[in-house]
């Protein structure tokens, strides 16, 4: 097993194009890191270059602490899972994930049972005769995991292996890989788009935009504590409701104030956020807030028992999705969403109230778009 150590890792390619800046990262022995972020933002290019397929501009990469820069893939102990599985159509099952060891020279008894040892644990014993063309997408992800398992590498490399499957079964191979990678209790890097992927797997998380980190954390943290307005947005299905504000200081009580016009609405922050030093500097100035759905309550007891977050609102459309509702609402000329439970009725086109978990907003700063709350 192993640890990998990234230092002012970059990558820039001919033309002057930057794909990687300063990445800088201890990743334990064990962890299960997910790295998350758009298409473009250096995901998959910082995966390549731990995995040796891709030179590293600048930087140092240690893997068990020793500096592999310059040591080339095959002799990095590592195993890299692709996103089209990267199988040999003419071999079967057992000779995809056999043709490592071979390369190798492994016995042949210690193949068979490191095979077989894989093929159970993935539970493709069944599947060993067939080549890939008799496979279905799923089935073809655990051969290609099996190819990985086999080699018994330090770290395990997964590079968006999931995105070619169907919604149902991403959801139960999320469940494997997890199970997995306690079975194995070995170091994994996975690459995804998916915030959901990321949030239900990853020990921690690295989000990224534009070859920057954003901010490394473990999901809860991440989703509770965001850095940044890029990551409160990224993070979390709906996305974060964000609008403009004023931020005021009326008879000791920090308030945000957003609308325009006669349309406005007002939020009482709670003393322990809004009193903060860092929040009081923003007084009388422009500010941006963000609020989660499931932080915007349309309960008749919450509202009452919260006026100094209560909120005017017009419904404008609702999601129904079974137990929980998506409601999109208007407030004070801003768009936001709401989730309620389903069995609260909320009519379409009406003008309700609704009240904010003031302890739940975030402010960020307009310019830069970093936290001040957090």
């Amino acid at each position: 097993m192993a640890s990998v150590t990234l230092k002012g890792i970059g990558k820039t390619y001919s033309g002057n194009v930057v794909a990687v800046t300063d990445f800088n990262m201890e990743i334990q022995d064990k962890e299960f890191i997910v790295l998350v972020g758009p298409s473009g933002c250096g995901k998959s290019t910082t995966l390549r270059m731990i995995a040796g397929l891709e030179e590293i501009t600048t930087g140092s990469l240690y893997i068990d602490d020793k500096l592999v820069n310059d040591v080339p893939p095959k002799d990095r102990d590592i195993a890299m899972v692709f996103q089209n599985y990267a199988l040999y159509p003419h071999m079967t099952v057992f000779e995809n994930m056999s043709f490592g060891l071979k390369i190798k020279k492994t016995h042949r008894d210690e193949i068979k049972r490191r095979v077989l040892e894989a093929a159970k644990i993935l539970e493709i014993e069944g599947l060993l005769k067939r080549k890939p063309s008799a496979l279905s997408g799923g089935q073809r992800q655990r051969v290609a995991l099996g190819r990985a398992i086999v080699r018994n590498p330090k770290v395990f490399l997964l590079d968006e292996p999931l995105s070619n499957l169907d919604a149902k079964l991403r959801t139960t191979m999320r469940a494997e890989l997890s199970k997995l990678h306690q079975s194995l209790q070995t170091t994994f890097v996975y690459v995804t788009h998916d915030q959901t992927e990321a949030m239900t797997m990853g020990t921690r998380i690295v989000v990224m935009k534009d070859g920057f980190v954003q901010q490394i954390a473990p999901p809860q943290e991440l989703f509770d504590k965001p850095s940044n307005l890029f990551v409160a947005t990224f993070m979390g299905t709906p996305q974060m409701n964000v609008s403009k504000a004023t931020l005021l200081d009326i008879d000791g009580v920090s308030w945000l104030q957003f609308g325009e016009g006669t349309d406005k609405a007002r939020v009482a922050l709670p003393q322990w956020k809004g009193r903060k030093p860092e929040v009081l500097e923003y007084i009388g100035r422009s500010v941006i807030f963000g609020i989660r759905p499931n932080d915007i309550h349309g309960e008749e007891e919450y509202i009452k028992a919260h006026p100094d977050s209560a909120v005017d609102a017009k419904v404008e459309f609702i999601e129904h999705l079974g137990a929980e509702s998506n409601v999109f609402l208007k407030i004070a000329g801003a768009e936001f969403a709401s989730v309620v439970d389903s069995r609260v009725k909320i009519p379409s086109n009406a003008a309700v109230s609704f009240a904010f978990d003031t302890d739940m907003i975030h402010v960020f700063d307009p310019d830069t778009e970093e936290t001040i709350t957090n």
